[in-house]
């Protein structure tokens, strides 16, 4: 079973954290089920990118990006080569290092 590491996080998740997840699972709903409150403002839908984070580790593993999250993510603050959407980067077979950026541009933060 894969686990994804998340790395310190200063508001979202101050200590890190290592989760056991089934491959097929996206990263955000990972996250979630294991109290991590990643924003996802626009509940998962690829409409926004308040759930974008960075693939320290692993990045090949996962399914490409399609043009609908490309799109999106031209849009995020602090895009970089290993960007992705965390509401559609399916977790494979292969471990993640995860790093949720410091910002995102979500002008109200929502609380789910």
């Amino acid at each position: 079973m894969p686990q994804i590491i998340f790395l310190p996080h200063e508001e979202i998740c101050p200590e890190g954290a290592v989760i056991q997840v089934d491959a097929g699972t996206t990263i955000c709903d990972a996250a979630l089920s294991n109290g991590i409150e990643i924003e996802h403002a626009c509940e998962k839908s690829c409409a926004c990118t308040t759930c974008h984070v960075y693939i320290r580790e692993g990045l090949d593993s996962l399914q490409e990006s399609d043009e609908d999250e490309d799109d999106m993510l031209d849009k995020a603050w602090g895009l970089e080569p290993d960007s992705r959407l965390s509401c559609q980067a399916r977790v494979a077979d292969e471990d993640l290092v995860v790093e949720i950026p410091k910002y995102t541009i979500n002008m109200v933060s929502e609380n789910h």
